[in-house]
């Protein structure tokens, strides 16, 4: 079954590469923002790790970093920390990081870390009626945004529920289109009691609701399912009402990709939350936020002794190959300028 499984996915990303030659040659990025809104602000991210006398062994601490695309310019980012630290990028997906390394009196005391960084982010809408045509994705990302992640299985379940939803359906947008209609349509922003929040699509798909993790769970597991590559994207929202203030917790999306479009955002979570937007988010994310990391199961670096990290916006500490527990965080922004519309760019 698992040969199986990586011979089709193999089959599926050597079709889409054969055809991405085709639109390959000379071409711009249609991935790229042409307008719209944009909002500049600076964001803090603060951490504080408790003191933990009883520590045995090596120490480290790792912390995601914003970085520049077509969507949005990061500026000016710095780091304040008694403890030495260095960034780098997992090899994976290229997410960046800040990695501490306390001394055994550092970690002994207790430590805390400050990010700040300014961003201008961009809208990121998609002319899917008339797309320019996109520069083609790396075969191995290709590949690894048609496998499964461990909270995203690519079970008979998943299979069968993007077989039904998509029924009758041959061009392969509208199988997108469909597939996000539902999970915007069908689930329930919800919060409450417990279970939500890990991305696990089963869970979704028993009980239908949950926050933007398990929402986009479900629709990258049907998108892949349906031979669609699809992948998860995670950062911090902001609110449209406010110039300044905390940032209570993370946001995540994602984006599908095909041949000669290129990636294509959707939000579903938040189409769920505003039905009137729902068909602006198939295809455009607003500039309400900041995107931080790619992917799921991401193991940071060989140091890293742990489970692969579920996705990764928080902060991660290990002590002699546990992890850490009680990392304190704080969010918050402040507007450099009013959000405002833009002209025709890049």
């Amino acid at each position: 079954m698992k040969n199986h499984r990586e011979t089709s996915v193999l089959a599926v990303v050597a079709l889409i590469i054969a055809v991405a030659a085709i639109f390959g040659t000379n071409v711009v990025s249609a991935e790229k923002t042409t307008g719209g809104q944009q909002r500049s602000f600076v964001s803090t991210y603060e951490l504080r790790v408790p003191a933990n006398p009883d520590s045995k062994g090596e120490t480290r601490l790792w912390m995601p970093l914003p970085q520049s695309d077509e969507h949005q310019s990061i500026r000016k980012l710095s780091i304040e920390s008694p403890v030495a630290h260095q960034v780098s990028k997992e090899h994976e997906y290229g997410n960046s990081y800040a990695v501490f390394t306390p001394t055994a009196a550092e970690t002994s005391a207790g430590y805390s870390a400050t990010l700040r960084f300014e961003v201008t982010r961009r809208e990121y809408a998609r002319d899917l009626k008339t797309p320019p045509p996109a520069r083609p994705a790396k075969e191995a990302m290709l590949k690894r945004y048609l496998e499964p992640d461990k909270m995203v299985p690519l079970n008979a379940t998943l299979a069968e529920l993007a077989r039904t939803q998509t029924e009758g359906v041959t061009e392969p947008m509208e199988k997108a289109r469909r597939i996000y209609n539902y999970v915007a349509s069908t689930m329930r922003y919800d919060k409450s009691g417990e279970g939500w929040g890990r991305g696990d699509a089963m869970w979704a798909c028993d009980s239908k609701r949950g926050n933007c993790t398990e929402f986009h769970s479900v629709l990258i597991g049907m998108m892949r399912s349906s031979g669609i590559p699809a992948r998860f994207e995670i950062g911090f929202p902001l609110p449209e009402s406010k110039a300044e203030g905390d940032i209570s917790g993370y946001h995540c999306w994602a984006e599908f990709y095909f041949v000669g479009i290129g990636w294509v955002p959707v939000d579903a979570s938040e189409a769920s939350k505003n039905p009137a937007k729902r068909e602006y988010f198939f295809g455009a994310i607003d500039a309400e936020r900041v995107m931080f990391t790619y992917g799921r199961d991401i193991r940071l670096s060989a140091e890293q002794k742990g489970e692969p990290l579920d996705y990764f916006i928080y902060p991660y500490a290990e002590s002699n190959g546990q992890a850490i527990k009680g990392l304190q965080t704080h969010f918050a922004f402040r507007d450099l300028e009013p959000p405002r519309e833009v002209g025709t760019g890049h």
